[in-house]
């Protein structure tokens, strides 16, 4: 049976205090006199800078150029800023009517001013790369080198200015619309459970419960309230991926993975490895553990709701969030104190959201917001081992985020698949770091399984997701998907990825439609996995030798946006594009499986 009441009370009350954010660093409120002052300074500076360098660039001298990109750069700092905020305000309460509408107008507002930005990035795209390069004398412009390398990337998929311009203004009531959507209706959600009704985090939560009978209430229950609103999800699925055909044909993007690899600066062949070599990787990792798994719970065959089912000799006590926290900041500071100093300042300023309360965003996230301000995370804590991991994810974001904000707004942001660096190497530092302080064996074994999980849900996984996602674009250009259509698309995928000895009922074949980063960001998933690889790699790296490797490392999380992955991995001896590297990262899961099976 599941907790009574009063037990879930007791649970919640052994959490502790948990934090909640104060946005007031970025506006005191959404009728804040500064918001108001900036989103006005900032369009009269908009049309004056248009006013004064559109059609001039090509005659700019380079000082000229690089104070102009400065300008620039400062707008667009103070519109992040306000759209940060929007956004942060929206995840803290999807459910608010007011929230929504906020988010939306400051959407449409941001979206009218940077129009009278966007000609300069075009009119940049334009000029020869000789023209270019000759202006690039200027020490002043050659700041900037790393932006207007990436920028160009995309020179030969740019459009005309005028459809640019419409893409550009009809985004906020396409694309975003239809995300907003997403966000709002999941965030409605209500899942009748023994006589509750509980949000989609609480449901989800309930998987990990040492009770199989709760864990299959809860995913008929979760599955019950998908299926109700299936033909939305279904239609929201459909139309974006519709949008990204459309834009991404007249683009002149060759396969729908392809625009998102350019924006992550990764080719299309080393993403094309990583794919082969995960999946190829299936039997020896996710179908072996899952059949250890199922033969320690003591079955022949796992149902789907079982999947993150604790072990039987986890103890599943709740770790209060000061646990938490210690923990997590002292794996960090054994690493580097440093690290640990900026880790610190998450807890001490109110830039973390941690309870879990009803329309909040589900999931967990570290937003940048803008240099001259602070990330924030956001978090669902309930007191599972891996929310403490999950906490040591986000905030080697957060770390990463700030450590590259001196870089400038417009080079402190990471490439996705470089993003995932910081977060993935905090849990394994502090994953490490558990571990190594655990004597009981038992317990040890847990902790190993519990860590293999969150390397196969961080790998194989997303890399499943990705292959969900590649198969629904692919057959979505021949027609409409129905719901039915994609739910078979997503149980083939599961049954080659987790491999023979589950079973999925019907009830499994619309849990495809809660997946926010189908519809957020399309091929994002990889990314994690592209992390997990790199940071196994890496870590053989530090336990190899980790003397200066702490310096590096953090130089590394410096560099944000202003080096690709060859410049970044070069110094620890690494290479995303050699053949062997993916080989390399999924060896250590490989071999954390091996050690369980001798412990079995």
């Amino acid at each position: 049976m599941s907790a009574t009441v009063s037990e879930q009370r007791d649970e919640t009350e052994a959490l502790g205090d948990l934090p909640v954010w104060d946005l007031s660093d970025l506006y005191g409120g959404p009728d804040a006199p500064e918001l108001k002052a900036d989103l006005k300074r900032a369009a009269a500076e908009a049309k004056a800078f248009q006013g004064e360098f559109q059609n001039q660039l090509a005659a700019l001298e380079g000082d000229t150029l690089a104070a102009a990109i400065a300008r620039y750069e400062a707008i667009e700092e103070v519109l992040g800023r306000v759209m940060s905020y929007a956004q942060l305000v929206h995840a803290d309460d999807m459910s608010d009517a007011e929230a929504g509408r906020f988010y939306q107008n400051m959407q449409e507002r941001t979206t009218e001013i940077s129009t009278a930005l966007l000609f300069f990035t075009l009119e940049l795209n334009r000029l020869d790369e000789a023209e270019l390069e000759a202006k690039l004398a200027s020490e002043a412009l050659a700041r900037y080198r790393p932006w207007l390398r990436d920028i160009r990337a995309f020179r030969d998929h740019q459009l005309s200015d005028e459809l640019e311009s419409l893409l550009h203004e009809k985004q906020v009531a396409g694309r975003s619309a239809w995300i907003r959507l997403f966000d709002e209706t999941m965030a409605d959600l209500r899942f009748d459970f023994e006589g509750e009704s509980l949000t989609a985090t609480e449901v989800l939560h309930k998987l990990t419960d040492h009770d199989g009978a709760v864990r299959e209430a809860a995913a008929k229950s979760f599955a019950h309230g998908l299926t109700r609103n299936i033909r939305t999800f279904a239609l929201i699925t459909n139309t974006l991926a519709k949008d990204k055909e459309i834009e991404d044909k007249w683009r002149d993007f060759t396969a729908p993975v392809s625009s998102r690899n350019l924006a992550n600066f990764v080719e299309d062949e080393v993403v094309d490895a990583l794919v082969a070599a995960v999946k190829a990787a299936f039997p020896r990792l996710s179908h072996r553990y899952y059949a250890l798994k199922a033969r320690w719970l003591g079955l022949e065959r796992l149902p789907y709701w079982d999947r993150n089912a604790p072990l039987p000799d986890d103890l599943d006590r709740t770790i209060a969030w000061d646990e938490a926290e210690q923990s997590v900041l002292q794996a960090y500071g054994a690493f580097s104190p440093d690290l640990a100093d900026i880790g610190r300042r998450f807890f001490e300023q109110a830039w973390i959201d941690a309870p879990a309360r009803p329309g909040k965003a589900s999931g967990a996230f570290a937003h940048p917001t803008v240099p001259s301000a602070h990330p924030y995370l956001l978090l669902n804590y309930q007191g599972r081992t891996r929310d403490v991991m999950t906490l040591a994810h986000e905030l080697g974001h957060g770390v990463h985020q700030v450590l590259a904000g001196p870089q400038g707004h417009l080079m402190s942001d990471t490439p996705l698949t470089l993003a995932e660096t910081a977060s993935v190497f905090g849990e394994m530092l502090t994953f490490r770091a558990l571990l190594t302080a655990e004597t009981d064996p038992a317990r040890r074994k847990v902790m190993l399984a519990e860590k293999v999980e969150d390397m196969l849900n961080t790998v194989v996984r997303q890399i499943a997701f990705h292959e969900f996602e590649r198969r629904v674009h692919d057959r979505r250009r021949s027609g409409e998907l129905t719901a039915e259509e994609l739910g078979e698309v997503w149980l083939d995928v599961q049954r080659e990825s987790l491999g023979p000895v589950f079973d999925f009922d019907d009830d499994y074949r619309v849990f495809w439609a809660y997946i926010p980063h189908f519809i957020h960001a399309p091929f994002y998933v990889y990314a994690y996995a592209f992390g997990d690889c790199l940071v196994n790699s890496l870590y053989a790296v530090y336990q190899d030798s980790a003397d200066g490797f702490a310096v590096k490392y953090l130089d590394m999380l410096r560099a944000g946006g202003t080096k690709r992955h060859k410049e970044l991995l070069a110094p620890f001896g690494l290479d995303a594009s050699d053949p062997g590297f993916w080989a390399k990262g999924l060896s250590v899961i490989e071999a954390l499986i091996d050690e369980l099976e001798a412990m079995d």
